[in-house]
């Protein structure tokens, strides 16, 4: 039985991956590292309460099998550039490497479609620049995903993605070859090829929203 670690237990992703990580047998314990406690019961839910300012402290912590790194936020959200670097950049490297010294099996990280190292765009450099240490890192099970517009019940009313979901559904009959990862793909699809990679020895570190939606249906 394997213990899961999971950062962003809040989120879109997040709170799916926990639903379907209680209903997977494999998991006996799921440790959710939070700012403060969310509404779920369930007697393999342990609550980390953290403020994610001083990581050491919880380096006791982050310790079990599979790490489920789902935490993100918006210019919107984080309007001060330091903040925004801190959460999309700092923080997932910093995890990263506790939990490689800890030596957990499996990190499995929630990227962007496009995500590139040298973008011009803080969103996609940052995301890039984590792959890149995640990869460096050389966890025995890696799994980067990249999905493309997240389908799901926001709490966040985000009016331009709304539009542009609405409409790559329209278009999404004719996205196929290279634009087939461009397809809106639902957080339950994303939620369980998180748990499939970290359950199966995969040789593939990363997977373009068509392959999470292969996978999920394999």
């Amino acid at each position: 039985m394997k213990t899961a670690l999971v950062f962003g237990s809040s989120g879109l992703v997040g709170q799916q991956l926990v639903q379907q990580l209680i209903q997977n047998n494999s998991y006996q314990k799921i440790k959710l590292f939070v700012r403060k406690k969310i509404n779920i019961q369930n007697p393999k839910i342990e609550f980390i309460e953290t403020k994610f300012d001083n990581l050491e402290i919880l380096s006791s912590e982050i310790k079990g099998d599979d790490c489920f790194f789902c935490i993100g936020t918006t210019k919107k959200n984080s309007p001060d550039k330091k903040e925004y670097q801190k959460v999309e950049l700092e923080l997932p490297k910093k995890i990263a490497n506790l939990a490689k010294q800890n030596n957990l099996q499996s990190f499995i990280f929630i990227s962007s479609g496009y995500a590139n190292s040298k973008s011009s765009g803080d969103y996609l450099r940052f995301k890039g620049l984590v792959e890149e240490e995640l990869i460096s890192l050389k966890f025995d099970n890696l799994g980067i995903l990249r999905p493309s517009f997240l389908l799901g019940n926001r709490k966040e009313k985000r009016i331009g993605e709304k539009i542009g979901i609405i409409i790559f559904k329209i278009l999404s009959p004719f996205m196929v070859g290279p634009l087939k990862r461009m397809k809106p793909i639902h957080v339950k699809t994303v939620a369980g090829a998180m748990i499939k990679i970290a359950q199966l020895e995969i040789k593939q570190s990363i997977f373009e929203s068509d392959e999470i939606v292969k996978l999920n249906e394999n």
